[in-house]
Formats: C-alpha cells, sequence, structure tokens
C-alpha cells in the first residue's frame, strides 16, 4: 500500500522523540527540585548550582534540535504547570522563533502558578536574550505583559529607567494591583531613591499588597520610622507575615522589638512566629527561653535554627544535635487548612541536644552582649555579611542580603533566589 505524506512518520522522529520528552520531564522536575532547595536549610549556593547545571544539561539537549525539542515543550505546555513552563519559556528564548515564545508566554500568563515558572526562566536567560523582550513588554499596551517585564526586572534586578517611573505615573497602571505592587517593590530591591515620592504616595493605599510594598521599600532606602506600619501585619497571620517579620525585626530598636515579641507570645498561633523572631532580631537575651522551647517536640526544631542564627554555632558540625526522638511527629499534609503543613520547612534541621546547649551557653553566653544584635555569632558589619552570602546555607544566605541591604550602603538588595543561571 502506498504512503501519502500526510501520513508518513518520519524515522528520525520517531527514534528520538522520547529523548526530548525524557528531557522536558527532566528539566522541569529539576526546577521544582532547585525552586524547593532556594529556601532549604541545607542547601548552600553550590549545591544551587549543581541542580542548575543538571537543568542546563537537559536543556541542552533540546537544543539540539528545534524542532524535535519544541515539539515536546509544546506538549508539555499542556499540562499548565510551573517547571514545564519553565522549561519550554527558555528552549522558546532560545529558538528565537516568535510563534514558540508567543505560545510560552500566553500559556505562562494563564494562571498565578504557571507565571512563576515563566518569570523563573526570564530570570535564567542571559540578558542578550531576554533585555531585549523586557523593553518590549515594559512598553506594550497589556498590563500582563507590563507585570512580566517588571517581575522580570526584579529578579534579575535589571533598572527599567524611566519605564519604571512610567508605570509608576500612569493611573490605569495604579489600578492593575499586581502590576503597581510588584513595580512599588521593585523600587526597594533597586534601591531607587529618586522614586520615594511615589512610595509615600503608596503607603496610604486601601490596597494591603500595595500599602506592605510601600512600607517594605521604604525601609530599603533608609526609612526606618516606616517600620510602625509592619505591626499589623507581625501580629496577624497573612500572605505578608513572614516577610514584615524578617525585615522589622532587623530594623527595631532591641527593647522595642522584645515588646513586640511580648505581644506576639499572648497569641499561640504565633508561637513559631515568636521563635522566628527572636532568632531574627539576633538577640542573645533571649537564648535561654530558646533554649526551654527545645522541650517542645513540634518546635525544637526551629529553636535549634534561631539558636543557630544568633550563636553561628552549628548544631551538627558541633555536636549538639541528637537522633530524632522515637515520639511521632505529625507529617505536613497538602490540606492548606491543616495547620500541620508548616512543619514541613524543619524537615531538614537537625534536632537540638538541649542538655549540651544548655550547659554550653551556660559556660560561653557571657561573651554575647545582651545589649548588641548578632548575626550567626558575629555583628552586624558588612565584610561577615558578605562572606555568609557567598557561603552560608540558604536560608542564612537570604538574612544576610536583607541585613546587608539595611546598612544602608546604597547597594541593590541582593537576589538570594538566583543561582549561577540567573
Amino acid at each position: 500500500m502506498e504512503q501519502t505524506a500526510s501520513s508518513y512518520i518520519n524515522p528520525y522522529h520517531a527514534a528520538y522523540r522520547d529523548l526530548y520528552e525524557q528531557a522536558v520531564i527532566e528539566s522541569s522536575f529539576l526546577w521544582i527540585l532547585r525552586n524547593m532547595a532556594l529556601t532549604q536549610p541545607h542547601y548552600t549556593v553550590q549545591d544551587v548550582r549543581e541542580l542548575e547545571s543538571r537543568i542546563d544539561s537537559h536543556l541542552d539537549v533540546l537544543m539540539t534540535s528545534l524542532e524535535l525539542g519544541w515539539e515536546a515543550c509544546e506538549s508539555a505546555l499542556e499540562l499548565e504547570e510551573p517547571g514545564e513552563i519553565f522549561t519550554a519559556t527558555v528552549i522558546a528564548f532560545r529558538s528565537r522563533e516568535m510563534t514558540s515564545i508567543q505560545k510560552a508566554v500566553e500559556v505562562g500568563l494563564s494562571n498565578e502558578e504557571c507565571t512563576k515558572g515563566l518569570i523563573s526562566a526570564l530570570g535564567w536567560l542571559p540578558e542578550h536574550l531576554v533585555n531585549p523582550w523586557i523593553e518590549r513588554f515594559l512598553a506594550g499596551k497589556d498590563k500582563r505583559h507590563k507585570f512580566l517585564g517588571i517581575a522580570a526586572c526584579s529578579v534579575r534586578r535589571h533598572d527599567p529607567g524611566e519605564m519604571l517611573t512610567n508605570i509608576l505615573q500612569r493611573d490605569d497602571c495604579k489600578e492593575d494591583t499586581r502590576l503597581y505592587s510588584r513595580s512599588i517593590r521593585l523600587i526597594g530591591e533597586l534601591q531607587r531613591k529618586d522614586l520615594i515620592p511615589f512610595l509615600n504616595m503608596a503607603v496610604t493605599s486601601d490596597d494591603e499588597n500595595i500599602k506592605f510594598w510601600a512600607v517594605w521599600s521604604s525601609i530599603l532606602l533608609g526609612n526606618k520610622k516606616a517600620v510602625k506600619f509592619l505591626e499589623p501585619f507581625i501580629l496577624t497571620e497573612g500572605p505578608h507575615h513572614l516577610r514584615a517579620l524578617s525585615l522589622a525585626f532587623r530594623v527595631l530598636p532591641i527593647e522595642h522589638a522584645r515588646s513586640l515579641i511580648s505581644k506576639m507570645s499572648k497569641n499561640d498561633k504565633l508561637n513559631r512566629s515568636v521563635i522566628k523572631a527572636v532568632g531574627i532580631l539576633g538577640d542573645p537575651h533571649a537564648v535561654n527561653w530558646l533554649i526551654s522551647r527545645m522541650k517542645e517536640k513540634e518546635l525544637a526544631k526551629l529553636a535549634g535554627e534561631s539558636f543557630s542564627m544568633i550563636t553561628g554555632l552549628d548544631l551538627e558540625q558541633a555536636q549538639l544535635s541528637i537522633e530524632p526522638p522515637d515520639q511521632e511527629i505529625a507529617i505536613p499534609s497538602d490540606d492548606p487548612d491543616d495547620e500541620n503543613i508548616l512543619m514541613d520547612e524543619d524537615e531538614n534541621l537537625p534536632w537540638p541536644d538541649m542538655n549540651k546547649i544548655a550547659m554550653l551557653w551556660k559556660q560561653y553566653g557571657n561573651n554575647f552582649s545582651s545589649a548588641q544584635r548578632y548575626f550567626m555569632g558575629q555583628p552586624i558589619l558588612a565584610e561577615f555579611l558578605k562572606n555568609r552570602i557567598m557561603n552560608g546555607y540558604q536560608r542564612q544566605r537570604h538574612a544576610a542580603a536583607l541585613e546587608l541591604a539595611l546598612l544602608g550602603m546604597d547597594s541593590q538588595l541582593i537576589n538570594t533566589h538566583a543561582g549561577s543561571s540567573s
């Protein structure tokens, strides 16, 4: 029987299609692992870079045949998952094919989770491929594209200059709360002091997202008095609660911070937040209290992490950890209403040996001044912070970058969520 052109299957496609489909699967899965690793307490920047190198290997495979590579990516886009969006977007932009780029962007903008993968891809790509598109997005009429351009500038710490000013001035852009709040956030990340008047206006906004990011950026630009506006975000759980904690307790005077922690402790729902706040504040005065919380199985590992953030002691290296107790620990679920869902952030933390830690602190605690803040056992000094950004674990790196930005040295907030490929 004669085979028609429409029914003909290229044997090259048939033989290698599985290879390209597998490369998409591997790249997308590794992107998810990298995304998780960025906030894990046991990952260093080198660990993140190793994951990125593995992702790059699979992306390179997809580029060996743009036809087969994009075919596999386009099929994966139907899943509408952020990892697949990331992979498809990188390949589309590297291919420079307009129709592929348009398809990846449209699917990436279809929902909030997909958009995370899309933004990540724009942070991953080299400047010469992505910067012309950032300008195009910012100059376009579509507010979704403007948001994408601003978000790409955010992850890349790229200053769009007058284009940012233009967005902040336009009433139609202000009405798009997602676009406007991300633009307000970018002011702080880039240390754009010339745009402070826009922050002063945004602080009075009725929208919680806009107001929070206006306060956040104002503080990063040196207006530490604005910290008072963070108190409502600190005293109630919400989408900005942890960011508010992370910033406020690095800015507040110690006595004021202790008073706020005391106020937080009256709300049982904020038990974990109180422990985090103590670690962020770096207050040696609270170490004995932290040690006492190590008795509680639900809080022990978190208390150990805050102890390390203050003292600089690595519990495992200093042999101050123990094997996990035999007691059954609640396992985090996928149910967003399950209170145990928060416990998964402790999964890779060591179990503290409370007795050893108590004895060690009794012996050496007097070396710390109760009137001073500490970060990893040291005063808050720029050189030490830079060292931690380069060599610390991921959570330590995030904290050090924020501390460094708050020293008022007119430098951009370092993006410690970015690795070698961003």
